[in-house]
């Protein structure tokens, strides 16, 4: 049985009906759902971790210390993408999905691409 933590940057209130949050590091909650086998187990949410505290890399020591593997995003610097990747977290693009639900379909069904520095914010973020 596999399972895995996947966590989305939400909107108020969270969850799969939320809007996405199109910024992972500047997101209002994280939608986080537990995927096991390949289908959708349990969701839940967690509050955001503010930008300025340990700068652009706290978000991403936050996840890892909740157990999160994925992260689907809309956008996100150089920075912490690399601190996903040496966290052993994988990120995908999901920035053309509305709504967390939407990316996390297409997700599970192989149709997001994984996120590269084409993908990246500049000016810093």
């Amino acid at each position: 049985m596999s399972s895995f933590l996947l966590a989305i940057p939400s909107g108020m209130p969270g969850g799969l009906d939320a809007p996405m949050g199109m910024h992972f590091g500047h997101c209002d909650i994280y939608t986080i759902v537990e995927i096991e086998d390949g289908a959708v187990k349990n969701v839940s949410t967690l509050p955001s971790v503010p930008h300025q505290q340990g700068g652009c890399l706290a978000p991403v020591q936050y996840l890892a210390d909740h157990g999160v593997r994925v992260l689907l995003a809309g956008g996100m610097g150089m920075r912490p993408l690399m601190g996903f990747k040496q966290m052993g977290i994988d990120v995908y693009f999901a920035g053309n999905f509305p709504l967390v639900d939407n990316a996390v379909q297409a997700f599970l069904a192989g149709r997001l691409p994984e996120f590269t520095t084409d993908f990246t914010c500049h000016g810093g973020h």
